[in-house]
């Protein structure tokens, strides 16, 4: 077939309903599935911020749409974005939630290796570390503990917007210091709230005696979302003799057991992970991270394939019946902290990014 009559065909199918298509794995099928998430979002921005972090993992999603079709008009649009708001970071220096747009920075310093770019990012990290927030505090009865504040990352969502974004700061400025803080902050908040018991991450400490309905432990489904995301962006971008990284990789060996065997019948995870009664309806804001989670190990050799792969697929399939024609992806919880009933048209652009990654991911997994 001459490359004339291909470009004809592959057209044609970019232009063919979602539903028409039959094989949700066929990998064009894929990539016009991510391109109309895409389109939709950019057509219909949310109502944040552009400099929020509820459009991180959006500008994630563009990059991973740009690396997946290798056109560069989707991570241009984080481009014009940064460039219009002078790559600003948000207004509070410590708090995690106002760094996660800087991976977005450095994934785009690391295609054009403009300084401006990552500028910004690295002048607030070189304050924090000038100016550590408090590790130490004395409490009422005169003895010293561990501050446990915003200021530090204290809940599981933390771990998405700033790890990531330090170990990218590290990785490409060759600079060991930002490595050293993002494991010290991640090895406190892990001491502060992973459960051994479950291998999951509660959304912070108050969560830790909090019951489902129906007598389980909560964990929220995006916020272990959140975590398992992170562990997935710092694991590509520490350097691979990291003295800590095998930590990290058995923290995320450690969550894709267990997710696996909590995985529903449908292919979704419940947005409490633990109690599918509770609210007794489907999640994908936490579904697109453990497709992204489980596809991107299985791509690196991380996750057996014969294992982790047939759940990959049907969490696939989920969050594709989950897609209306247009590209919008439904039934994903707002704006939280913790597992609560929502309409399930709700559709957020942090899910519509992190679906796109996902597609990204398990376009890799399915190709020849």
């Amino acid at each position: 077939m001459n490359h004339r009559i291909k470009g004809i065909l592959f057209a044609a199918l970019l232009i063919t309903s979602c539903s028409a298509v039959s094989d949700i794995f066929e990998p064009r099928e894929i990539v016009l599935r991510m391109e109309k998430a895409a389109q939709w979002q950019l057509d219909h921005p949310a109502k944040f911020d552009v400099l929020e972090w509820h459009w991180a993992p959006f500008y994630m999603g563009l990059s991973d749409l740009t690396e997946t079709t290798g056109d560069r008009k989707w991570i241009d649009e984080v481009k014009k974005m940064g460039e219009t708001h002078g790559w600003k970071f948000g207004r509070r220096p410590y708090h995690a939630d106002d760094h996660a747009i800087g991976l977005a920075y450095i994934k785009l310093y690391q295609l054009d290796k403009k300084p401006e770019v990552i500028a910004g990012i690295q002048k607030e990290f070189d304050w924090i570390l000038a100016n550590p927030p408090k590790q130490m505090i004395k409490g009422a009865d005169g003895k010293m503990r561990e501050t446990y504040n915003r200021e530090r990352w204290n809940w599981c969502d933390a771990l998405y917007m700033a790890a990531p974004v330090w170990t990218g700061l590290g990785k490409v400025t060759g600079e060991p210091k930002y490595y050293d803080y993002m494991v010290q902050e991640w090895k406190q908040a892990h001491a502060w709230y992973f459960c051994d018991e479950h291998d999951l991450y509660f959304h912070d400490k108050r969560d830790i005696v909090k019951v489902s309905k129906g007598g389980e432990r909560v964990f929220w489904a995006r916020g272990d979302g959140w975590v398992f995301g992170a562990l997935v962006e710092i694991l590509q971008l520490l350097p691979e003799d990291h003295p800590e990284r095998g930590y990290f990789l058995d923290i995320y060996n450690r969550m894709a057991v267990k997710l696996l065997s909590i995985q529903k019948e449908n292919g979704t995870w419940a947005p409490n992970l633990l109690d599918p009664t509770d609210p007794p309806q489907d999640d994908t804001s936490g579904s697109v991270f453990y497709v992204y989670g489980f596809a991107w190990g299985i791509n690196h050799g991380v996750l057996d394939r014969a294992t982790y792969e047939p759940a990959t697929r049907k969490g696939w399939a989920a969050l594709c019946e989950r897609q209306k024609e247009d590209g919008r992806l439904i039934n994903s919880q707002p704006v939280g902290g913790y597992p609560k009933p929502f309409d399930p048209g709700t559709t957020t652009v942090f899910s519509m990014g992190t679906f796109i990654s996902a597609g990204a991911e398990v376009w890799r997994m399915v190709r020849p």
